[in-house]
């Protein structure tokens, strides 16, 4: 591998990536690298990799987003087959039912024509590559249910471990308000993704892989360029000052991207948007003690009536969003950068959060308030309580426009810089691929490293054990670091 490298290697060894920050960005470029023969250096600032923004959601479609074009959802289908390929002890296989409520300006059919399109695409996408299914069978990536299915649904027993898309929707006609939801409701196979195993398989890959460094509770301190690359000063765990030369720097740090985009003399314009969701433990008398899909109640961003989130977890667990500025979103929250600085200013508030933790006042306030919201179609959630803890970190948006969903990376060849601007985790491998590119470009790396490796599979006990692990040193349940449903591969 290293004689091959060196044929379009200038410099005579393999070249030196240093990626700050170790978010799912800049973990998965560091994978992809480190396969691809790259001495990787990851620097991450917290004591364990992807540790934010809060996610729950594999975005196979993008059907959350009815702003979005047609081109963006199939993008964000790609992306997500892609990932899943790469993390699949990170999924948790159950479909998505997406409803409309009766007050929405919106109307639940609306959706229908992208949704026929996204089959059509995914079924292309599986006939191109059979490895491509993931997602259930492209013939059914999505169900329409309408009035009379739904009544015959709400007559039979729920099952307890759901295996078809019915089975899944007998709860759903049981618990939800449906006289307050258009017709029909749709179920959509987008699942769900977990924040904990994905680190913690990404985690144990890099350990995997000798040419990866991981540097964690280490930040940058300092950037200079330096020829044909970049000089990075850091503080090692001992506290003393190291510096490393590196042949291309990868910018993969989040909402804090800017702060290293000023260090490297590079204008960015971008916004930082602080936004939280929340846990609730649902048991007890009125609680339901079966399996749930993920239900999205779709609303305006921003109003008293945004989009409802209910994301389901084992052992009663559930995660919820709510898109108000009285729980996702924050009145301030939403900052851009500016003519001097590449850097959104963070409320200090909310920067206190990130690194010290909630106001348990506010958290539970806010927590109650997402239960309430839920609870408008969910009745019986009401009597579900606060879990303390949320999920919650800044996001950076590449753009002037909010509702942005698809980015993945800019490079700036001239100084063997890139910054990783995904909005959405699964264009992590888009991401990586753009480095290699650059690489490529660079003539740091030849023309046959463009083909992604095959991924091995990694032992589930493993990612099992250091998932829990996660959870609970995040002081999070440990049923969050646990799946109902794990996705099997189809063969290679």
């Amino acid at each position: 591998m290293l004689n091959n490298l060196t044929a379009a290697n200038p410099i005579k060894r393999p070249p030196r990536v240093a990626i700050i920050g170790g978010g799912t960005a800049g973990s998965t470029v560091a994978i992809r690298l480190a396969e691809a023969g790259v001495e990787v250096h990851l620097f991450e600032k917290n004591a364990s990799l992807i540790n934010s923004p809060p996610m729950c959601h594999l975005h196979a479609g993008g059907n959350l987003y009815r702003e979005i074009s047609d081109e963006d959802c199939k993008t964000l289908m790609r992306q997500c087959i892609d990932i899943a390929k790469l993390y699949p002890e990170s999924i948790d296989v159950r479909p998505t039912v997406i409803t409309v409520p009766k007050r929405d300006s919106g109307t639940a059919s609306a959706l229908l024509p992208r949704l026929h399109t996204l089959r059509d695409y995914y079924q292309a996408l599986v006939a191109e590559d059979a490895s491509n299914q993931l997602l259930g069978d492209p013939a059914q990536y999505f169900q329409v249910f309408e009035e009379e299915e739904l009544a015959a649904l709400s007559k039979l027993p729920p099952v307890a471990i759901p295996t078809t898309t019915e089975e899944w929707l007998i709860p759903v006609t049981q618990l939800v308000a449906l006289e307050k939801l258009q017709l029909p409701l749709i179920a959509v196979q987008e699942y769900g993704w977990n924040i904990f195993r994905l680190a913690a398989a990404a985690t144990l890959r890099l350990a995997n892989l000798p040419t990866a460094q991981v540097y964690l509770n280490t930040a940058i301190s300092q950037m200079q360029p330096v020829e044909q690359g970049w000089q990075l000063s850091f503080t090692d765990t001992q506290g003393e000052i190291q510096t490393l030369n590196a042949d291309f720097v990868v910018n993969a740090c989040g909402f804090r991207t800017g702060i290293i985009d000023d260090q490297a003399g590079v204008k960015v314009q971008r916004m930082v948007e602080f936004k939280a969701s929340y846990l609730s433990e649902w048991r007890g008398e009125h609680s339901y003690q079966g399996q749930l899909p993920e239900i999205i109640f779709h609303g305006e961003r921003g109003t008293p009536h945004g989009m409802a989130q209910f994301t389901p977890y084992p052992q009663g667990i559930f995660q919820l969003h709510g898109m108000t500025e009285s729980i996702t979103l924050f009145k301030d929250g939403l900052t851009h950068s500016s003519d001097s600085s590449s850097q959104p200013p963070i409320n200090p508030a909310y920067l206190g959060y990130i690194e010290k933790g909630w106001d348990k006042t506010i958290l539970n306030t806010r927590t109650q308030n997402a239960i309430e919201y839920v609870s408008e179609f969910i009745p019986s959630f009401a009597q579900a309580v606060p879990v303390d803890n949320a999920l919650y970190g800044g996001q950076q948006v590449p753009s002037e426009d909010i509702t942005t969903r698809v980015a993945d990376l800019q490079v700036f060849a001239n100084k063997r810089y890139a910054i990783a601007e995904n909005v959405k985790a699964n264009s992590a491998l888009d991401v990586a691929d753009g480095v290699v590119e650059a690489l490529i470009t660079a003539q740091l790396l030849p023309s046959h490293a463009r083909q992604r490796p095959v991924w091995q599979p990694l032992a589930r006990e493993a990612v099992d054990e250091l998932a829990a692990k996660l959870a609970a040193w995040r002081q999070y349940p440990d049923a969050m670091a646990k799946v109902n449903h794990a996705l099997v591969l189809p063969p290679a």
